[in-house]
């Protein structure tokens, strides 16, 4: 069944903050760059991502799938990213929770499998006029 998924940028702009989301890699393949071309890793049966969402669930922490920041420029599939509806607030608990979860104390990562963003809402609404009625569609118009 179809499934709209948006954009981290225009989630950062509904939600008028900062906004926190995960992309995954191939374990065998932790090259971020190679990743990107490695089309035989699936996203659907990653370890790490499943780990992820469990906690997620358990701790009761709202999450949805997401796209990457949009780019006119390129269309990319879908590759397992989520967005986590926590405020990236240094001050906030839960907030801290899962920084607790994804990173140990000197800031490296737990998961060399998962990448942990923060996208500002300075840098998402740099593509606020995507969010005007019909550009999408202008725009696979001419694609």
């Amino acid at each position: 069944m179809p499934q709209l998924i948006e954009h981290i940028d225009a989630i950062a702009r509904q939600k008028q903050r900062d906004v926190l989301f995960l992309k995954f890699s191939d374990p065998e393949n932790l090259d971020w760059e190679i990743k990107k071309t490695n089309s035989s890793w699936n996203w659907e049966s990653s370890v790490g991502r499943q780990s992820v969402i469990e906690w997620l669930n358990n701790n009761q922490i709202s999450w949805q799938p997401c796209g990457n920041v949009a780019d006119t420029n390129s269309m990319r599939s879908y590759a397992g990213q989520i967005y986590i509806d926590v405020p990236f607030e240094e001050t906030n608990r839960v907030y801290q929770q899962v920084l607790g979860y994804l990173e140990n104390p000197d800031g490296s990562t737990r998961r060399p499998d998962v990448w942990f963003f923060a996208l500002t809402l300075h840098d998402a609404m740099k593509n606020a006029h995507h969010d005007a009625p019909g550009f999408w569609n202008r725009w696979a118009d001419n694609f």
